[in-house]
């Protein structure tokens, strides 16, 4: 597998996402051998925390923007 930079500062969120999905179709396959498929795993929990990361920063930035109202 080939390294990819793994925090929010070196990842967008689009890029993540589209890494997540690719991880995801590995996964769902059944082609890849267990140790590859515990890597891809694990690589796929790292993604989905960056994906958060820039979901929880865009609910702080438009809360922010209205004020703190969250409940909209």
């Amino acid at each position: 597998m080939t390294s990819t930079p793994d925090n929010r500062a070196e990842l967008g969120y689009e890029q993540a996402r589209d890494q997540l999905v690719e991880i995801v179709q590995k996964l769902e396959s059944g082609g890849v051998p267990l140790s590859e498929s515990m890597e891809l795993w694990q690589r796929g929990e790292r993604l989905a925390a960056i994906c958060q990361q820039w979901l929880d920063g865009a609910r702080a930035t438009i809360a922010a923007a209205r004020g703190g109202d969250t409940d909209s």
